[in-house]
């Protein structure tokens, strides 16, 4: 048995780290990560490592899927066999070179061909064991009989390196040539012959590493300069192996959208339909009714349709009018918003938006202590099941032992109403009285309506995958997760009105779980679950006692440079524990621990990326306050991009905010991005664009409208047909006779919906029209060979 993990890599560039799955051959990783990707890449990979404690961990295989490909993927689970490791084929990063064929005469008088390359610099190179690389060039010119290198210098530490060497290289050709007056390089000796450039690492005492070729051939150039930008490559013999050993295989579920979002003045036509959804009567005719209904994942549709909702503050009259509809077929008062439908993912999606600082608040304490349990070195075991209890435990003490855990937590749920945000207060209020509206003579529907969300969908969700809702870093492990699931399941029972009574304990199908709740006592529980419901779903003001909790928005393990605050002591980078609240943003020596260093929320005035050239090192941004800039390293691309979006966000309204910055540290006398002495001077370049001032909730709605018109453009020919089929309603004043594709659609009023589904889809015409004028006009910008669209594989 061995010991597995599973990085995630944009090229090189390792962004996410599962848990380590112990003693397994098949691990169950279980792990889910959502993140923006900040730049240009060419591959998405995945390796599996065999975790080593005394050597370094051994790379087993890999997955690596071109950028290109990811949609063939999307949206689905695959299973991918895994690819042997080579280093030839572990390449990232791009390289500016300018060519030129010269016509030079000898000191005898004969006209001889001069290849000059000139190799300027590299963008993207890797890391190399989590540092900046040491690299060099070669440049060589290779043909059939004839294999000519150079080598560049090392540049030192950087990622980025300028070399602006230039080589010379005499091209062969035939004597015959110096007869003739014009001189003209043989056809077949051009075809014959190529430049190419191979980036290394220089290893000092160990073996150089390879980072990546490019292969130009002469006959490109023919009597022209030829400059541009390629993408190093792998080896043409990379990822070969001679071995045919099967490595295993790794069962992915992708979901790679990449959106081209226009000016937001583009989108008002779109959006101005989609906002309106919840006057349209009947609601199944509105935009965003329709969207979900030709969306083959409703999923697909409701992300973006709730995150749109969200920032113009219309969702609670959607969601409203959309559970109204759902109610109409619900036949039975305990079967209320039981189902998957558009009402119920409206409200689940909301949650999980609006809810993620109040699940922090009540969940995150009683979570980690019963981790904190879990690891030390006498847990407290909870299994009550007879069959699975390990022997020599004792099936009283692990159910006092559960009851002690759900106990704990039911109570922080109870007590939690005060922290519930406002929208979902006011949704649940809208659900509450729907229900209780379509079954007026059920008294315990209005709150099995809101328990069915709060509890079942919310709660205890959180408490049984914890590291879905970032309450922990990873997916806990089989025993672990054995323990939560028994914690929800009895957390579910509690926040289930009516669930205690004895003919509901009769039903459970689990006899264990039938004996563990007879020990609760059934009104004090009902008691108080009704008590937290009526509190969730009031409409009512509710006033916190004393000052509000800082809201908590992001954390995490990155360095520091040490800001030289005394004159003693080393100015090197040092890992701290991050921390960053509505109020403060503060480092630590280690998580849990005091902070070590505070900065106010309001005395930010800036933050910005740091350039690489600073320390020779990547992902670096800095942080202006009242004292010297705090320079940070983060530990990859997304993280630094995620830093930086946060902090701008919760600092975007303070007063001093800075017009100007220096991209570049303070060092040895002077700044290095504009060469002034005086440290306090002004900042030489404009200080970046701001970005949303909502602190709670991260929404574009400009893009979450482009992801709206990409599913309507994908559905087009649902929307058209749809179309067609309530015009044939309308026209024979009937419901279809015969069942067809659409007859799982809602069409309630085919003239309202025929008139939207109209309107959506001239919309999306005229978007497209865009789109296509913007990508003509990218095309035409961003030249094939420039830095923004380099060449790929052989310039042919």
């Amino acid at each position: 048995m061995r010991d597995f993990f599973c990085t995630i890599n944009l090229d090189q560039e390792e962004v996410f780290r599962t848990q380590v799955v112990e003693k397994s051959l098949s691990p169950y990783f279980g792990e889910e990560f959502y993140f923006e990707i900040p730049r240009t890449f060419q591959w998405l990979s995945f390796y599996i490592y065999d975790k080593s404690v005394l050597q370094k961990d051994l790379r087993i295989g890999k997955v690596s899927i071109k950028k290109e490909d990811l949609y063939k993927y999307t949206g689905k689970e695959n299973w991918f066999m895994l690819q042997p490791i080579d280093s030839n084929s572990e390449v990232q990063g791009k390289v500016h070179l300018e060519l030129k064929l010269n016509e030079l005469i000898t000191d005898n008088g004969s006209v001889c061909q001069q290849l000059v390359v000139h190799i300027k610099e590299c963008h993207g190179l890797p890391l190399i064991n989590g540092q900046n690389c040491d690299p060099y060039a070669t440049v060589s010119l290779v043909g059939p009989s004839r294999n000519d290198q150079k080598k560049t210098k090392v540049k030192k530490k950087t990622s980025n390196p300028q070399f602006n060497e230039t080589f010379y290289f005499e091209v062969t050709r035939s004597s015959s040539y110096t007869k003739k007056s014009q001189f003209q390089v043989e056809e077949e000796d051009i075809e014959k012959l190529e430049v190419r450039v191979d980036l290394w690492n220089n290893g000092n005492l160990v073996q150089d590493v390879f980072l990546g070729e490019i292969k130009v051939p002469v006959k490109v150039l023919r009597n022209d300069s030829f400059q541009a930008w390629y993408l190093l490559q792998p080896r043409e013999n990379g990822n070969k192996s001679s071995k045919s050993d099967d490595l295993g295989s790794l069962r992915l579920n992708i979901c790679y959208t990449e959106d081209c979002v226009l000016p937001s003045e583009y989108y008002g036509s779109l959006r101005n339909l989609l906002l309106k959804s919840s006057d349209v009567q009947p609601i199944s005719a509105s935009a965003a009714y329709i969207l979900s209904e030709v969306c083959r994942d409703k999923y697909d549709a409701v992300l973006p349709l709730v995150r749109l909702l969200l920032h113009h503050h219309k969702l609670v009259p959607f969601v409203a009018a959309v559970a109204e509809l759902d109610l109409k077929d619900t036949q039975e008062a305990n079967t209320v918003f039981r189902g998957n439908s558009l009402a119920t993912r409206c409200v689940d999606e909301m949650m999980k938006i609006v809810g993620k600082h109040y699940l922090k608040v009540t969940l995150k304490p009683v979570i980690d202590e019963f981790y904190l349990f879990q690891i030390c070195e006498s847990p407290k075991p909870c299994e009550i099941d007879p069959i699975k209890i390990k022997e020599g435990d004792n099936v009283e003490i692990n159910m006092e032992n559960l009851r002690y855990y759900v106990d704990k937590v039911f109570r922080e749920i109870v007590r939690s109403s005060i922290s519930c945000p406002t929208l979902m207060c006011d949704v649940f209020y809208s659900l509450r009285h729907l229900a209780a509206k379509r079954f007026p003579n059920d008294p315990h529907v209005q709150y099995s309506a809101v328990s069915s969300f709060v509890f079942l969908r919310f709660f205890a969700v959180a408490v049984v995958s914890p590291h879905t809702f970032h309450l922990r870093p990873h997916h806990p492990d089989a025993q672990t997760s054995r323990t939560l699931t028994l914690i929800s399941k009895a957390i579910q029972t509690l926040g289930s009105w009516g669930s205690l009574t004895k003919s509901k304990l009769s039903s459970f199908k689990e006899t264990f779980m039938c004996e563990f709740f007879k020990t609760f006592q059934e009104e004090k529980f009902t008691e108080s679950v009704k008590k937290f419901l009526d509190d969730v779903s009031s409409t009512e003001s509710k006033e916190p006692s004393g000052l509000s909790e800082p809201v908590h928005l992001k954390e995490g393990e990155m360095y520091k440079r040490a800001q030289g605050r005394t004159r003693i002591g080393k100015k090197n980078f040092k890992k701290r524990w991050f921390c960053l609240t509505s109020r403060e943003f503060t480092y630590h020596k280690q998580q849990d621990k005091e902070p070590i260093f505070t900065i106010p929320i309001k005395n930010i005035l800036a933050v910005e990326k740091l350039d690489e050239n600073s320390f020779n090192k990547k992902n670096m941004f800095q942080i202006l306050h009242g004292e010297k800039p705090l320079y940070i390293q983060a530990n990859n691309c997304v993280e630094a991009s995620e830093w930086i979006e946060a902090l701008c966000r919760v600092t975007r309204s303070n007063q001093k905010r800075l017009s100007f910055y220096h991209p570049s540290a303070f060092l040895n006398g002077n700044w290095l991005c504009c060469k002034a002495t005086i440290e306090n001077t002004v900042g030489c370049a404009p200080c970046t664009a701001d970005v949303p001032a909502d602190t709670q909730i991260e929404i574009d709605g400009d893009r979450e409208t482009e992801r709206i018109y990409s599913l309507f453009t994908v559905n087009m020919s649902k929307l058209q047909k749809l179309e067609e089929a309530c015009g044939s309603i309308a026209v024979y004043q009937g419901p279809r006779k015969e069942p067809d594709d659409y007859s799982n659609f809602t069409i309630e009023d085919s003239v309202a919906t025929f008139h939207t589904l109209k309107q959506i889809i001239d919309i999306v015409d005229k978007l497209n029209e865009s789109h296509e004028k913007y990508r003509k006009k990218r095309s035409s910008s961003a030249k094939y060979g420039s830095e923004e669209n380099p060449i790929v594989g052989k310039v042919s």
